[in-house]
């Protein structure tokens, strides 16, 4: 090849090449590799650094720099649950005072069978049975806590227990203080059902 045709073909690669950004650090002429943000409101917009000055950018960068202490509470808090809406607990689908659902059309009864809203059809049975239940106050309670209902034997009581215990054992929940605690709940509710004379044996 001759010296004018590599000469054709070098400036064609070069025209064709991308053009290289150059590191926006004042007084870098190095190739602007690396990206960083311009700011908390503009993240994906960029800036373009050679590697050691992007690591300097890095080491300074502050997310919250120039909040208050409240506006970076808010913040996380709306980062917890992605920036979407909440409702206090029990409050969303409520309608003028009932329940959402029960301005739907349902002939089938779908939703109590499903109980996809709020627990209404489970809550009226645990009603009426606590209603017709022999048992005291604290034994209904022990009852929820071992999350059974009545009637119910001391064979599942105690198959409730053993399964509720070893699942929130410390020791299953790397020491956990919650779980010690619930073990602790547990452990009162399960003693005041075996106290309890009402409940049958099978």
């Amino acid at each position: 090849m001759s010296r004018g045709s590599r000469k054709s073909v070098l400036i064609a690669d070069l025209a064709a090449a991308p053009q290289m950004r150059i590191c926006e650090h004042p007084s870098c002429a190095l190739a602007g590799e690396f990206r960083a943000p311009r700011g908390r409101n503009s993240l994906n917009e960029y800036r373009w650094f050679c590697l050691g000055h992007v690591r300097e950018f890095n080491s300074k960068w502050d997310y919250y720099a120039g909040m208050t202490a409240e506006e970076i509470e808010a913040h996380m808090r709306s980062d917890t649950t992605w920036r979407r809406p909440t409702w206090p607990l029990g409050t969303r689908g409520k309608r003028n005072g009932a329940q959402a659902y029960d301005a739907l059309n349902d002939p089938y009864g779908l939703f109590d069978e499903m109980d996809m809203l709020g627990g209404r059809k489970r809550a009226q049975e645990r009603a009426a049975r606590q209603a017709k239940s022999p048992l005291t106050v604290a034994e209904r309670e022990a009852l929820d806590v071992l999350e059974l209902a009545w009637p119910v034997t001391r064979a599942v009581v105690k198959s409730r227990y053993k399964q509720l215990a070893k699942q929130h054992h410390p020791d299953a929940n790397g020491g956990d203080r919650q779980a010690e605690e619930r073990l602790k709940e547990i452990n009162r509710a399960y003693t005041t059902l075996k106290a309890c004379e009402t409940l049958p044996v099978e």
